[in-house]
């Protein structure tokens, strides 16, 4: 839908600037030719309309474009009796788009070729004169200048935008590894402890038991060592942390996050479909997070929108879709491209981590919608606690 609607624009702004070229070609020329009672031929006006219409060609046939405006230029220096000196919109915008999208030898050729060409005929004489060349020549220097300018800019801000996003994708991408780590650790912790208090409390001696058990209570340390090892890497040249870590956040959080949603002025409805039960914590996270931004995104692009968030308990996968309404947007927004902002690309890498799918875009009718399928198959409880209380918590319609 996004690259449809982003053709259609591109045609109707293309026809409206071929549009705009004719009537201004026609009004300037009829009064530069003029100067002594001259009326604009019939060829002229055809000429220059026809100048105007190959526009729409100029970025894919830069250079062909161009042939054809300087050719089509003749015409109405042939066509008109009197002097008529003049370098149209059509030939500005053509050489323009040779600067932008050819090489250096054709825009060179561009800049030769339309010295001489805006003048021949003018007056009745097929030759130009040396002023009017000189005069094409500064016209054509200043136009082609400003083309090599904006794609020297151009180029600038797509290279800090890629530099942005990709230092944006490498800081989540350390956030999510120390989140990973930090839940990963705790399970290998408690394995360790429930390995080295079974090997002491062994009320007989089994010796394949006691083995099995000492492997697993080695295994666990080294597994627990290696991630603290990976950790330091990911954390090099932070301050360092002072106090025990906070538990991590899952979906039985998602009441928290719509509660703020409400109290932000954004009205949020919470609906929970399907059997609801416990998810990997991994899981558990990146559903929060997930609905965590998308609420954000709503706040910031349609503050006064009304949301809604549902989260679906299937049988092999959990799917988390987060949707608004897009009020409180202007009419030029309300079918605006899709937020692209780091949000998204965070949300991206979460659930590409879990082999999951994310859907963003905005609505036909108006609004956002932010859908994720993660694997979350059947299988025993991996959350107890708090985490498990909080999930079988969740609020149901």
């Amino acid at each position: 839908m996004g690259e449809g609607s982003d053709r259609s624009a591109r045609t109707r702004n293309d026809a409206l600037l071929a549009i705009g070229t004719a009537a201004g070609e026609l009004v300037g020329f009829s009064v530069g030719a003029r100067p002594q009672g001259d009326l604009l031929t019939v060829a002229a006006a055809l000429a220059l309309v026809a100048s105007a219409a190959v526009l729409p060609a100029r970025r894919s046939h830069p250079m062909a474009v161009l042939t054809a405006v300087l050719a089509l230029g003749v015409v109405p220096n042939l066509a008109t009796p009197g002097p008529s000196p003049h370098f149209g919109l059509a030939l500005v915008i053509a050489l323009f788009s040779v600067a932008r999208h050819s090489r250096p030898a054709a825009v060179a050729a561009a800049f030769l070729a339309t010295m001489p060409m805006p003048s021949v005929g003018q007056g009745g004489a097929l030759l130009p004169t040396g002023w009017g060349v000189a005069a094409n020549a500064v016209a054509a220097a200043l136009v082609l200048a400003a083309g090599v300018v904006t794609n020297r800019w151009q180029g600038e801000v797509e290279a800090k935008r890629v530099l942005l996003a990709d230092r944006a994708v490498a800081e989540e991408r350390r956030r999510i590894a120390r989140e990973l780590h930090d839940i990963v650790a705790h399970h290998i912790t408690t394995m360790q402890l429930m390995a080295g208090g079974a090997r002491a409390n062994l009320a007989h001696d089994p010796e394949s038991a006691r083995e099995a058990l000492v492997t697993l209570e080695g295994s666990g340390r080294l597994a627990l060592g290696e991630m603290r090892q990976l950790l330091d890497v990911l954390r090099a040249g932070e301050e360092p942390e002072h106090g025990p870590p906070a538990p991590q956040p899952g979906a039985g959080d998602l009441d928290r996050i719509v509660a703020e949603a409400r109290r932000s002025g954004t009205a949020t409805e919470f609906t929970v479909d399907g059997p609801v039960r416990p998810l990997p914590p991994t899981v558990g996270l990146t559903v929060f997070r997930i609905v965590q931004e998308a609420l954000t995104n709503t706040r910031k692009h349609a503050a006064r929108a009304r949301a809604e968030v549902r989260l679906t308990y299937h049988p092999d996968e959990v799917v988390v879709e987060v949707r608004d309404d897009g009020a409180g947007r202007g009419p030029a927004d309300r079918h605006a491209a899709p937020r692209s902002g780091y949000g998204l690309i965070g949300m991206r890498e979460r659930v590409a981590l879990h082999g999951g799918t994310l859907e963003a875009a905005p609505l036909r009718e108006g609004g956002f919608r932010v859908a994720a399928r993660l694997p979350a198959g059947p299988g025993p409880g991996l959350e107890t606690g708090p985490e498990r209380a909080r999930e079988t918590g969740a609020r149901r319609p």
